[in-house]
Order: structure tokens, then sequence, then C-alpha cells
């Protein structure tokens, strides 16, 4: 079965740090692109981190610019994403997402894999 699965999700009081993991499985990333998105309570999923597999580059939202730090483990065919300084505002479900269409970041609508999402609680 072709799916992506998240993991390293938690509880984590303000100020600490999560890595949560995305591993393909039934098939390999590859040259897809490959975000995180989160939806937190009432709100709109976001997508707050993308890798470019053309050539690297990141994006991150402005919420989560230098504290998340988005990479590839090729090794183990998985998109990681570092997040530290966590505040009470990033508690949400995170969502691995990949658009096998593509190399290229996009918008929400052009992810056609997602995750299950993990849960994650900062307290404060």
């Amino acid at each position: 079965e072709v799916q992506l699965v998240e993991s390293g999700g938690g509880l984590v009081q303000s100020g600490g740090s999560l890595r949560l993991s995305c591993a393909a499985s039934g098939f390999t990333f590859g040259d897809f692109a490959v975000a995180w998105f989160r939806q937190a309570p009432g709100k709109e999923r976001e997508k707050i981190s993308c890798i470019n597999r053309s050539d690297g580059s990141t994006y991150y939202a402005d919420s989560v610019k230098g504290r998340f730090t988005i990479s590839t483990d090729n090794a183990k065919d998985t998109v990681n994403l570092q997040m530290n300084s966590l505040k009470p505002e990033d508690t949400a479900v995170y969502y691995c997402a990949a658009d096998r269409r593509s190399p290229y970041c996009s918008v929400l609508e052009w992810y056609d894999l997602w995750g299950q999402g993990t849960q994650v609680t900062v307290s404060s």
C-alpha cells in the first residue's frame, strides 16, 4: 500500500524541541516535492515548510522561519522536520504530503498523497 507515515509528535513544554519524520511506504520519494502542513483546531490547514527536489531549496512560513528545519534522509527515505523553540501556538496536527507529479513546492491542492497526521502539543 502506498502511504506516508508520520512519527515524532507529542507533548512538549514551551521552548522545547521535537523532530517529526515522514516515511514513504510502498514507494520512494525520489523527485517528488514533499511538504509539511499543520492544522490547529478551528483553523485552516497551512503549509509550513517544503523542500524542492529540483535544487534542494526550502520554503518556510514566516511563523516557523528560524525555528524549524526541513531535511531529507535519502538512506532512510524520510523527510524530517526539526522543530526548535516551540511555542503554544505551534500546537496542531502536523501532516506530511507529497506531490507525485512535480519536484517543486506548490499549493495545498496539488499534494496528492497525505500522511495520517501526528499531534504536536506545546504547553505554556
